[in-house]
């Protein structure tokens, strides 16, 4: 089922590819993966050999949890240009498409990797009501929290008084990224629905690859460094006052003034 996965991803991202050397924006990459995502819970929950209730809750959450990130992804990538973390990447391969054409296919294939936790749930063979409703509402605190930060985010931006300025508002004022802080968090969701399948321990491969591309990889890394070019000694100062991942109380000691 993960080959198959793969095989479809390839396929995927060699379409998004074309599409981006017609519109010259590479931020489609990340409306696919979401995507991409979102299909494959869908098909492991269906062709999965596990019990009926995991596999409904993987198919449905992991469904809705994919089609809300790619639908969010995509109004940005419609409606705005192409984001600075890919136009620099761009400039620094001064637009080679092959070296564009591999880095798509290496989103494609972290989708079957990132679907190594739908697995684990796909196979649960055991129902357990206590793991459904904390997976539940772990699935809920993730998506919805990831949700208003977006939201928040976004009016924020939509301000032409703000351009150039950090958005301290809401959830950004106690984490510079809340969304990946939640995004992170909804991976928690499938370790609970896997408990009891003979695959289990593959569930928390979710959380710690998360954990690992976000923070080291291609989330955290790649956004500071965009916002330092943009924003300057505005997200400096964002940066010695506010927690960079997990939510906690801005440090009082330095300028804390909120964007209204």
């Amino acid at each position: 089922m993960l080959l198959l996965v793969w095989l479809l991803a390839v396929l995927m991202m060699a379409l998004g590819w074309r599409w981006q050397r017609r519109h010259a924006n590479t931020g489609i990459v990340d409306v696919l993966w979401a995507s991409g995502l979102c299909g494959a819970a869908i098909f492991l929950a269906l062709l999965g050999p596990g019990a009926p209730a995991p596999r409904l809750s993987l198919g449905l959450l992991g469904g809705l949890w994919g089609l809300r990130l790619a639908l969010h992804l995509w109004r940005r990538v419609g409606s705005e240009p192409e984001d600075g973390r890919y136009r620099a990447l761009r400039e620094r391969w001064n637009g080679d498409q092959r070296r564009l054409f591999a880095f798509f296919q290496f989103q494609a294939m972290l989708i079957p990797l990132f679907a190594l936790p739908f697995v684990a749930v796909a196979t649960n063979i055991a129902v357990s009501l206590t793991w459904l409703i904390v997976g539940t509402a772990i699935w809920m605190a993730g998506v919805f929290g990831e949700a208003i930060a977006d939201a928040q985010l976004a009016r924020f931006r939509a301000r032409p008084q703000h351009r150039g300025r950090t958005c301290r508002n809401g959830l950004w004022r106690y984490s510079r990224h809340p969304n990946y802080f939640f995004e992170w968090l909804h991976w928690f969701a499938y370790v609970a629905f896997a408990v009891g399948s003979p695959l289990a321990w593959l569930a928390w491969s979710g959380p710690v690859l998360m954990f690992l591309f976000l923070r080291f990889i291609s989330g955290i890394p790649f956004t500071e460094a965009q916002a330092l070019r943009t924003r300057g000694e505005d997200y400096r100062a964002y940066q010695r006052s506010t927690p960079m991942l997990f939510p906690w109380f801005p440090k009082r000691s330095l300028d804390l003034r909120i964007d209204r």
